[in-house]
């Protein structure tokens, strides 16, 4: 592997993680997540403006967690999992520390609630 490619695959992954930092951005991939959706079927629930709403998509396109397309005067979106699944497995890679790491906080606890009875 070239340290190009690696380089891109991070730079998408902050991509990923950045734009799932926001509550909206969040908000807006639960609900394509049920499916197609138009800007303005994904403003609804939002108090924010088509424009505001729009800001965000731009960042998820970014991304590469939506795809937007023309239908005439309408931009229907639907999410793109693929980064989703990226970040998932940069994420399991930590499952053995964060294991290992609650496992001796248990032992801790358990340890020092030993001593609370005696």
């Amino acid at each position: 592997m070239s340290s190009g490619s690696a380089r891109k695959r991070e730079e998408k992954l902050d991509a990923v993680f950045s734009a799932l930092a926001d509550p909206t951005r969040r908000g807006l991939l639960v609900r394509l997540s049920r499916g197609e959706a138009s800007v303005t079927e994904l403003a609804e629930p939002f108090d924010m403006t088509l424009a505001a709403v729009s800001k965000h998509l731009r960042v998820l396109e970014r991304a590469g967690l939506v795809k937007r397309k023309r239908d005439g005067w309408y931009h229907r979106c639907h999410l793109e999992a693929r980064p989703l699944a990226d970040a998932s497995a940069f994420l399991e890679r930590w499952r053995p520390f964060w294991d290992r790491t609650l496992a001796e906080l248990a032992r801790h606890l358990e340890g020092d609630d030993k001593k609370e009875k005696k």
